[in-house]
């Protein structure tokens, strides 16, 4: 058996073998403007006052970057400080090799829950948005519009009480401790015939570099071919105005407002119980389902950073987390672009 080889250089030739392989959180802050983030959750959710003392918050920018590292490698909040603690490469991200103030899972909740209840969201997307757009990665080539659902907490509830949460209530015997602990916002839905609780995220991604433009979050059973979700999603800075669906959005009265708006359509059909659809359909299917797939790259990658579930309740907690998924990955997938990928034009 090989034994061990002692070295008094091992930590500085491990860093030499890390610097060769490369770390991905370099290309991040080369081309992402974290003070910018930062900004702009302060202007939704100012800090909270010291005017009666205390510690110190954290600097904002160093908490929204600590956010981004949660979302691109999907830790609990426990699991993060512990990360943060052990993990040189995080530190490093973070400018804190040499501190020992790191800010601990109940920080990092209170951090993330102050611009989520501000509804600070969107403010983020936004300002992630207005970075692709400074690189020149514009939206071009069409949009495709698709739903993932998202998994959340299950709900054990009694069925009196299901039938009051369905109604938009919460049951009267629930104590605020209890109340707390409860989703009422998710839904179940049914697809493929397997039933799921949760939310639904519905996006529209640019067909040219596979970035995340416009998203809106629901509960589970809004239906993808909810209208006003579907024409919210519609991005009219992309370059073309085509627009990519699959089968589970064709309309006729959809179809024939988007045309008169001047968008180019182009939307699987579906068949029916009493009658399937013709051969020209079937091809027409098969022609749109080749730059319709794009969207799903897109959704796998999220999912691989936990995208297809959250750990917090309430639709206000979750409309931030994936406000917050869909801006690392369009982050992540900008450094991608300017370092490897298709250059912008």
């Amino acid at each position: 058996m090989m034994k061990p080889r002692i070295s008094l250089f091992a930590e500085h030739e491990r860093e030499d073998r890390r610097t060769k392989i490369g770390d991905p959180l370099v290309g991040l802050t080369n081309h992402v403007d974290f003070d910018a983030l930062a900004a702009s959750i302060d202007a939704a959710a100012p800090r909270p006052s010291r005017a009666k003392g205390g510690r110190p918050p954290y600097p904002t920018v160093l908490m929204v970057k600590i956010l981004v590292l949660q979302q691109l490698y999907n830790l609990a909040d426990d699991a993060l400080e512990y990360q943060l603690l052990d993990r040189r490469s995080f530190l490093q991200f973070l400018d804190l090799t040499e501190s020992s103030s790191i800010p601990d899972s109940k920080t990092i909740w209170l951090f993330r829950d102050r611009p989520a209840q501000a509804g600070a969201g969107t403010l983020v997307f936004e300002q992630v948005q207005q970075q692709l757009q400074k690189h020149g990665y514009m939206a071009r080539c069409g949009q495709i519009v698709d739903a993932s659902l998202v998994q959340a907490p299950v709900q054990r509830n009694k069925r009196d009480e299901a039938d009051t949460v369905k109604e938009g209530t919460m049951p009267l015997t629930w104590k605020p401790r209890k109340r707390a602990q409860k989703d009422v916002d998710a839904r179940w839905t049914k697809k493929h015939g397997k039933s799921h609780f949760g939310y639904k995220l519905h996006a529209s991604v640019d067909k040219r570099y596979k970035l995340i433009r416009k998203i809106a979050v629901t509960n589970a059973a809004v239906a993808v071919a909810d209208t006003t979700v579907f024409e919210a999603l519609l991005d009219p800075s992309n370059t073309s105005k085509a627009v990519y669906a699959d089968r589970g959005y064709p309309s006729a009265e959809r179809e024939s407002a988007l045309k008169q708006a001047g968008w180019h359509v182009h939307i699987q059909r579906r068949g029916h119980a009493t009658k399937g659809i013709s051969a020209a359909q079937k091809r027409r299917n098969r022609r749109i389902a080749t730059p319709r797939a794009r969207v799903e790259h897109v959704f796998g990658a999220p999912a691989q950073m936990g995208g297809k579930l959250v750990r917090c309740l309430g639709i206000v907690r979750t409309t931030f987390a994936l406000h917050l998924k869909a801006a690392s990955y369009n982050l992540k997938r900008l450094v991608f672009l300017k370092e490897r990928g298709l250059p912008p034009f």
